[in-house]
């Protein structure tokens, strides 16, 4: 039987056997906003356990607004007018309005991406700057937090009398969700703050996952870092696969988020009876699947519904390659000297190894403990995905054979063709 997998700007057609596939778990069906604009008016006017927008905003003479880069499919072009609006309205004039891109350690936006992401007529009647991560100059430092981590923020967004965050609430590989608090760490944070975040002293507890917020160390040091920040109001988004907007929220940093939070686990979560066998999955498309840095997502959001020793099989475009020059690096020195991910583990938490962006390769350490992966992407060359200790596969049927092969004809297959965007948990 055919399935389809979110693949780049399009899906990936899959032939899969009916009779081996348990379930396709996805995103549940919910009735978009009719009028999702005039929600967020609403939401603006209305909010969350805050005073409303342009009762914040007046008086005051610059403001700050916070959107996600290009690798979040967030509907800026919706969320963003009635807060421009309101700023305006309000007394504030639009060059003393500053839209911060939180690229976190992401690199910058082009021009093109900056139009795509807030439509045209933004990009170029605003102001419009990336957050620099890694120029240490542009932040300002707030002390430690109670978890030992030093807190660098971009002080643009510091010094703006008005402080907004703007984003999509869905599962999150370390924070449990994102949105909310995800937007100033690790956002608009520094290089230092983010390292320091990304440790294995937080990403190894084992609420450190997909959905966990309770008692989840990543989520605590955000928050923590988020309020020593300060944040006036959110607007945060909650997309189906689509990317139809299904529900909008507004108000105070955490208690807007909060109920964000609830919204979405009530379209994103779905469930197995028990682990398969394996697990076909996708990067997500378009923008999540850019990079396969951000493929890894897509892998460990498969984890909880594999069994022990079992197969991940992902498709994801990665259009534009590996991601950033650190994250090669790592892959490229632990290969050369013939190590494998066990020892990798072992270099980074006795911290005898440290490089940006080794917190992804932990990530995939979590999903190679459980079983294989196999990997399917035009965008990454086979003998360069090999040093992620992962097997490249020229196509799904290829992959999904020699697993096959493997576990026996009987072998459970579970599918989840929009990736990561799907809070995938067994029953049991």
């Amino acid at each position: 039987m055919q399935y389809h997998l979110a693949y780049g700007h399009g899906q990936m057609p899959v032939e899969l056997p009916e009779k081996n596939v348990v379930k396709v778990l996805g995103i549940h069906t919910g009735q978009p906003l009719a009028d999702p604009m005039d929600e967020v008016w609403e939401k603006l006017e209305n909010p969350n356990t805050a005073e409303p927008l342009a009762v914040i905003a007046q008086g005051k003479k610059t403001a700050c607004i916070v959107v996600c880069d290009i690798t979040r499919p967030v509907p800026n072009k919706i969320i963003l007018p009635p807060i421009l609006q309101t700023l305006e309205d309000a007394g504030i004039q639009p060059e003393d309005i500053l839209i911060l891109i939180a690229t976190g350690l992401h690199r910058a936006s082009t021009r093109d991406e900056k139009i795509e992401m807030l439509g045209e007529q933004i990009a170029k009647s605003y102001r419009v700057k990336d957050h620099d991560a890694k120029n240490l100059r542009k932040h300002e430092y707030l002390g430690l937090s109670s978890g030992g981590l030093p807190i660098w923020i971009d002080r643009r967004y510091l010094e703006a009398d008005v402080k907004i965050l703007t984003g999509l609430i869905e599962p999150h590989f370390m924070a449990g969700f994102s949105g909310g608090r995800k937007s100033i760490c690790p956002g608009i944070a520094a290089a230092e703050t983010i390292c320091t975040w990304h440790s294995p002293k937080f990403l190894e507890h084992p609420n450190a996952r997909f959905g966990s917020m309770t008692d989840n160390p990543v989520h605590k040091e955000q928050m923590e870092i988020a309020r020593k920040a300060g944040c006036d109001f959110i607007v945060n988004a909650v997309i189906d696969g689509g990317r139809n907007i299904l529900a909008v929220v507004g108000g105070d940093m955490n208690e807007a988020h909060l109920e964000g939070v609830n919204i979405a686990r009530k379209y994103v979560v779905d469930t197995v009876a028990e682990p398969a066998d394996i697990v076909v999955t996708s990067g997500a498309g378009y923008p999540l699947d850019k990079t396969w840095y951000q493929t890894v997502k897509g892998i460990v959001g498969a984890v909880d519904i594999l069994k022990q020793g079992g197969t991940i099989i992902i498709a994801s475009a990665c259009e534009e390659g590996v991601g950033s020059r650190e994250f090669q690096e790592i892959a490229e020195h632990f290969s050369s000297i013939g190590a494998s991910i066990d020892d990798f583990m072992e270099a980074i938490i006795s911290e005898k190894y440290f490089s940006v962006d080794q917190w992804q390769v932990e990530e995939l350490a979590k999903a190679l403990r459980k079983g294989k992966v196999k990997v399917i992407s035009q965008g990454v060359p086979p003998e360069v995905l090999r040093r992620y200790f992962v097997t490249p596969c020229t196509c799904v049927e290829e992959a999904l054979a020699d697993a096959m092969q493997e576990y026996g004809s009987e072998a459970t297959i579970a599918v989840l063709p929009e990736g990561p965007y799907v809070l995938a948990e067994t029953a049991k």
